[in-house]
């Protein structure tokens, strides 16, 4: 049995707008996933003493971005991921902390009921949200240009460039961009951000229920996984991967998350 599949992002468009989508579905199937532009969650200034209090230790991470645009997607993205968490939580933003793991992964500090994703592109932004396990979130531009620039070698393992020469030329870039999102939303989810290769896993074809891969082509994670990627705003490529063990209101199970490592062999791979 799988964990429920998240329903396709939801649109935020601003701190005025309701959060009863967002906890609806985090009631009915442990994740949500949404989006919001940069502009929507830009405070009336970056220097204010009400936007500090919202930040907490992320706005001395603020003063020292010298970026004006990097500065607004940073407090904008802060922003959104804090405010949507404490709706959620039933809390104000200024009351949570957001803190970061050694490789960079968000995490709510002293909150262990809410995992937490967070990506970006240079106008929108994307947050993920789990009741009962992991998630990690990935957004890119869906024309981004990636083939031919040697990033399929880089990417990609023998067995998705296999799959990838027999997809229709005009849709390979975009499915490269697709494959490489879901390899930053697992990477995130399991908080090694590109810290090992991404040639070492891989997924299934645009066309077949998403699956992991070993670099033959053979299964590589259990139920307790699932990945979903979608055309959001009909330019961008969001892509989610949530583990879900079972706990919490769920059956309980013995699945571990599954981490890529460097293979010698199909039999190599464990979860």
């Amino acid at each position: 049995m799988r964990p429920p599949v998240s329903p396709p992002p939801i649109r935020n468009r601003g701190p005025g707008d309701s959060w009863r989508p967002v906890r609806r579905e985090l009631d009915s199937t442990g994740t949500s996933v949404l989006y919001a532009a940069v502009a929507d969650w830009l405070p009336g200034t970056l220097d204010s003493d009400a936007l500090a209090a919202m930040l907490g230790q992320d706005h001395s991470r603020l003063e020292r971005i010298t970026h004006p645009q990097i500065r607004k997607r940073f407090a904008a993205s802060r922003l959104l991921l804090k405010s949507a968490a404490s709706a959620v939580l039933d809390t104000g933003p200024e009351e949570l902390e957001l803190a970061y793991k050694p490789g960079g992964r968000p995490y709510l500090r002293g909150i262990d009921q809410l995992d937490v994703s967070l990506s970006h592109t240079e106008e929108l932004l994307v947050v993920g949200l789990a009741r009962h396990g992991r998630i990690g979130v990935d957004i890119e531009l869906a024309d981004r240009r990636m083939l031919g620039l040697g990033t399929e070698r880089q990417v990609c393992t023998p067995h998705e460039l296999e799959a990838l020469r027999r997809v229709a030329e005009e849709n390979r870039n975009s499915e490269l961009v697709r494959l490489w999102t879901l390899k930053e939303a697992y990477s995130k989810a399991i908080g090694q951000g590109l810290r090992f290769r991404f040639t070492e896993f891989g997924f299934s074809p645009q066309d077949q229920q998403v699956q992991m891969l070993r670099p033959d082509g053979s299964p590589a994670a259990g139920w307790e996984w699932s990945f979903t990627s979608w055309l959001v705003d009909g330019k961008y490529t969001v892509s989610t991967a949530v583990y879900d063990p079972g706990f919490g209101d769920r059956p309980r199970s013995g699945g571990a998350p599954f981490v890529a490592r460097p293979l010698s062999g199909p039999s190599s791979t464990t979860r």
